[in-house]
């Protein structure tokens, strides 16, 4: 059993590695990499083979260069993406259910046992205990079981299909998340891509209509939408729709509203605010229909159409622009839509299947981000009233431009029906060079042959994670492996039933290291290349010399600047140095230079011409790459720091639910019981002295704390201010907290005793204002951003007990 858990990978469907197998593996692993410089005379079988000893060249862990320190900062990054990125779909999660139960306890309907359940999702882990934690025994048969779900995906894609839409994110946390939560990893983004082809098949098979493939809330719909907020979607959301989006904020009185009604009412409004009487035979309200025909709303309504127009186009120019950019999984699904409908649907049109193809990639996901860049952490505020009101148009016209029948449905939208027919056939193209993308099976061929040889594939799983996916898979064992013999059944029975969910508190994550049941280790992969694939010792040899050279030449980067690469001098300098590894790297690379003279493969009477250029040919590569990595790592810095801000936002929000659930808890209990280990914001937690419990001291004034406009403004606490440039600087706030729940705003300007205004603020205001969709908090000088408001009374008056928060 130890030499299966050294980690080995099942080939996708294949019981055994054939020679066939192996041999479309390696030679794909060629085709892909540089075909144009490696063609200089020598068979082409070793070149197929080179591509194991070029990655090795690549990544060897034994040099220190520029190269190899970027590598390692991109891996690191990259690592932190995926985790991250977890995280932050797990808090979603939370944050949903909790966005709902919260507002039953702010009508004050909820039961105790209710308030128990939301409490139980705001709970943190506790490290302590493993009585939940599987034995050896259990490790094994769901490292088998996972093994098996990973490496052939067409298991998960039946489940993801037989799942209902209350069980669908639990599940995609741990797909999408988990097993094959390593985004940048070509093997496991392969497998992914592999399992929602199969699902993307079966949903085509299925669906009568074809107005509605795509569009209906089902579980695949939520697995595309999830797909997306992986990390290379969000990389690409930033690095195309950032700056567009942000510069649109900066115009933030610049009004584009064009639905006649709304801007009708903004015409009474604005005779209303300046104490001014309605012109006669101009009601107060007005159907839709006669404030279009108003010749006042027709004159403002029309040069805004234009600007409109234009500042989509500019949008639209953006994305086009991009097209390099998408990411390739985002591509290949576009590619597999259009392959599905024109199998299943061979008279659809091209307008009909670029709809499809536009409903995934703009509604699924460029859309949501424009119409909420703050969720995405595309901008640093909350965007103002015209803004947002520019932002949903934006993502309108570009939605009515990707659909079909190509006009929009709202009356008001009518009038941009010119954008669409200017635009229509270049978005078509667009759609179409989405799809235009290579596969990536032969490719993953060969990533299946090479993890066979790995020992340290695992994965980073949660309890509940393993136990709720076992239930699933036992719940619909009969459809997904019917017959006795079925790999996947025979798993299922030997692991017995599915164990119950453990409590939040205990659902620890752990290192779940993968094996097969039935799969052979492979532990010399060079010897298992020779015998497959007819390659001599000698190939093998000549390009282990050039793997090695390319790792000396990396250590000792001045022979790279001589005209002419002496391997002679390169070998002789490595074995006769001070380090351990590159005299053993030197002598070996000695040896082998005399071993391939005498095979007559190289010739020193031309200072081994061929291998020397190879050798300068792959190091003008790792120039190259260098290049790459570096310019990606600086992308993905940024990519990385919005997905803190987001994870710190939702963790925000879950900070002022604990507060509020306090708080109830609290009054309902005279502030006795609800109080101990925990706090409310107001709520100071005493110690005194080691053992004692902790319990809520008697409520009392905290505060006040003072802030600038500038830092309020900068924070986005503020999101609208009417307070003219000049005077900001004289204009500060306190915040401070007579009682739980409860919070005074004031807010002064300089050298005067009493403040200009003053607000009393409850928890339970702000917390119905965000569950009613209200955004900020007029406070008549200024407007202040509910969800940022929220924010910072958490970091200013939650108090962190030893043991953390609600603890």
């Amino acid at each position: 059993m130890a030499d299966r858990r050294s980690g080995m990978v099942q080939s996708m469907g294949y019981p055994n590695p054939s020679s066939s197998v192996v041999s479309r593996a390696v030679a794909a692993a060629a085709a892909n990499r540089r075909q144009s410089s490696m063609r200089t005379g020598r068979a082409s079988k070793q070149y197929s083979v080179s591509a194991f000893y070029s990655m090795a060249a690549e990544q060897d862990v034994e040099v220190e260069d520029d190269l190899a320190q970027a590598q390692r900062i991109l891996r690191d990054l990259k690592s932190k993406i995926s985790t991250q990125s977890k995280k932050n779909f797990v808090l979603e999660r939370d944050v949903r259910y909790l966005d709902s139960r919260i507002a039953l306890l702010i009508a004050n309907r909820m039961a105790l046992d209710e308030q128990n359940e939301v409490a139980s999702h705001l709970e943190e882990h506790d490290d302590q205990g493993d009585e939940h934690y599987p034995d050896h025994r259990k490790m094994q048969q769901y490292g088998n079981l996972f093994f098996l779900l990973q490496s052939e995906p067409r298991h998960v894609a039946s489940l993801c299909r037989l799942v209902n839409l209350a069980e669908i994110d639990t599940l995609l946390q741990t797909v999408m998340f988990t097993l094959y939560g390593n985004q940048y990893e070509s093997r496991e983004e392969h497998l992914l891509l592999t399992m929602f082809q199969n699902v993307l098949a079966a949903q085509f098979e299925t669906t009568t209509e074809f107005t509605s493939l795509l569009r209906a809330n089902t579980p695949v719909s939520r697995m595309m939408t999830t797909y997306t907020r992986r990390g290379p979607g969000q990389s690409y959301l930033k690095t195309v729709l950032s700056n567009s989006i942000n510069g649109l904020l900066e115009h933030k009185d610049l009004n584009l509203q064009i639905n006649p009604l709304k801007v009708y009412e903004e015409m009474v409004n604005q005779f209303e605010e300046e104490g001014r009487d309605l012109p006669p035979g101009m009601p107060r309200s007005v159907t839709p229909d006669v404030a279009a025909a108003n010749p006042d709303v027709i004159a403002i309504i029309q040069p805004r159409l234009v600007m409109l127009m234009d500042v989509t186009n500019r949008f639209l120019e953006t994305i086009m622009q991009s097209l390099d950019q998408v990411p390739y999984g985002i591509r290949w699904i576009c590619k597999q839509i259009r392959s599905l409908t024109k199998r299943k649907y061979p008279e659809a049109t091209d307008i009909a299947i670029c709809s499809l193809i536009g409903g995934f990639f703009f509604l699924r996901f460029l859309n949501p981000a424009i119409v909420t860049p703050q969720a995405y952490m595309l901008v640093d505020r909350l965007p103002g009233k015209h803004p947002r009101t520019t932002l949903t148009l934006i993502a309108k016209m570009l939605q009515n431009l990707a659909n079909k029948p190509s006009y929009a449905k709202e009356t008001y939208m009518i009038p941009t029906n010119p954008f669409v027919e200017k635009n229509k056939q270049r978005i078509n193209r667009f759609l179409n060079d989405l799809c235009e993308v290579g596969d990536f099976y032969e490719s993953l061929e060969m990533d299946q042959y090479m993890a066979l040889s790995k020992k340290d594939i695992v994965l980073n799983i949660t309890l509940n994670e393993m136990y709720n996916t076992h239930a699933l898979l036992q719940q619909h064992i009969d459809v997904l492996a019917p017959k006795k013999d079925d790999h996947l059944r025979i798993l299922l029975t030997e692991a017995g039933s599915a164990p119950a969910q453990v409590p939040r508190k205990q659902n620890l994550p752990i290192v779940l290291p993968l094996f097969s049941r039935w799969e052979t280790p492979i532990q010399d992969l060079t010897t298992a290349l020779m015998s497959e694939n007819n390659i001599t010792q000698n190939d093998i040899q000549y390009m282990e010399a050039k793997a090695i050279f390319v790792q000396l030449v990396r250590s000792l980067p001045y022979f790279a600047k001589k005209p002419v690469m002496d391997l002679h001098r390169i070998a002789e300098t490595a074995a006769t140095s001070k380090d351990a590894q590159m005299v053993r790297k030197g002598i070996k690379v000695q040896d082998m230079l005399k071993e391939l003279e005498a095979a007559n493969v190289i010739d020193r009477k031309d200072n081994y011409a061929l291998l020397a250029q190879e050798i300068k040919q792959e190091l003008v590569h790792l120039g190259d790459l260098k290049d790459r990595v570096m310019q990606e790592s600086s992308s993905l810095e940024s990519v990385y720091k919005t997905i803190l801000d987001h994870n710190n936002y939702l963790k925000s929000q879950l900070e002022s639910y604990k507060a509020y659930l306090q708080n109830v808890r609290i009054q309902s209990s005279g502030g006795e019981k609800g109080s101990k280990k925990s706090v409310g914001i107001g709520v100071e937690v005493e110690h005194s002295g080691k053992g004692s419990k902790s319990k809520a001291s008697k409520p009392q004034i905290l505060g006040p704390y003072k802030f600038t406009h500038q830092q309020l403004e900068k924070d986005g606490v503020i999101a609208v201010t009417n307070v003219p440039e000049s005077r900001k600087g004289n204009i500060f706030f306190t915040i401070s907290c007579p009682m739980p729940g409860t919070f005074i705003i004031e807010l002064h300007y300089k050298g005067r005793d009493k403040p200009i205004l003053e607000m009393d603020l409850k928890l339970d205001d702000l917390l119905e204002k965000q569950q009613d969709n209200i955004q900020v908090l007029d406070l008549e000088y200024v407007q202040l951003s509910v969800v940022r408001t929220l924010h910072l009374l958490n970091k200013t008056f939650v108090t962190k007990s030893k043991n953390g928060i609600f603890s």
